[in-house]
């Protein structure tokens, strides 16, 4: 039988997933809101854009989680990092607009990417693209869903990726495409991009050595909890809240690919 522990925490984690979910929604709408109308945009560091879009959506967030979660750590793309959540068990890890390029040039290939994470593992995770109005949401152990209904991530041939997104180089370095297979147009919000593996779109994702926690949290458990993998390109698992957020050359896939892929870049190292 359970324990009286096990079943609080459980309970806090029903609540927390339909607390997540409502956010999640109501951020959303507000991006769409305002996508595709005009924006004050300027570049933070080297060439990141932020648009005050991404600062009224992160407002909406931060508000909301905060009042309804104050014991949580809190750490989001656009906003100044409050060290307190390196002791804190419970961390909300948020990126209000990921793929905030995409959303100022009308695309839509954008989304909110929010996660709790719990001892530096993701336990919730919502990737939500409002102009497509695909939602994506996994709690940990209870699998992944997208609108609702659940997904898996793709299974197949392990050398074989008929459709295949991320850094042209990485690709090519995996042994270029191949007849019949295809790398897919560039998606713009990376977590989405990570997503399109659990639902099967994608049979393998890369990502640069150049994402943070927020842009990682979330589709690494939706990946994870759709049957694939998501891990360091030497086959790490991730782990998030940490002093430093960044991370570096990763892929998703379902089991037998990713498999393969890790073991074809042990053997096969990027000499940079």
């Amino acid at each position: 039988m359970p324990d009286a522990d096990s079943e609080i925490r459980d309970a806090n984690l029903t609540r927390d997933a339909a607390l997540l979910d409502d956010v999640v929604r109501e951020a959303g709408a507000l991006a769409l809101g305002l996508f595709r109308t005009d924006l004050k945009s300027w570049i933070k560091g080297k060439s990141s854009p932020v648009s005050e879009a991404d600062i009224a959506v992160n407002d909406l967030i931060e508000t909301r989680l905060r009042a309804a979660t104050p014991d949580y750590g809190w750490l989001s793309e656009e906003s100044a990092d409050d060290t307190s959540r390196l002791g804190k068990q419970l961390t909300w890890i948020v990126d209000p607009i990921d793929g905030t390029r995409a959303y100022l040039e009308r695309r839509e290939d954008w989304s909110v990417s929010i996660a709790l994470v719990a001892d530096g593992l993701p336990v919730l995770g919502a990737v939500f693209a409002p102009a497509s109005d695909e939602f994506f949401f996994a709690t940990r152990g209870r699998g992944a869903h997208l609108n609702g209904a659940p997904v898996a991530a793709a299974s197949g041939a392990a050398i074989n990726y008929p459709k295949i997104a991320g850094p042209k180089p990485l690709v090519e370095r995996l042994g270029g495409m191949k007849e019949g297979e295809s790398l897919y147009p560039r998606i713009g919000s990376l977590a989405l991009r990570l997503v399109r593996v659990a639902e099967g779109r994608l049979d393998a994702a890369f990502a640069a050595g150049s994402s943070r926690d927020w842009d990682l949290a979330a589709a690494d458990l939706i990946v994870h909890e759709a049957g694939g993998e998501m891990t360091s390109l030497a086959g790490e698992r991730l782990v998030y809240n940490q002093t430093d957020v960044r991370h570096g050359l990763l892929v998703a896939a379902g089991h037998a690919r990713h498999a393969h892929i890790v073991k074809h870049f042990r053997e096969n190292p990027i000499p940079w």
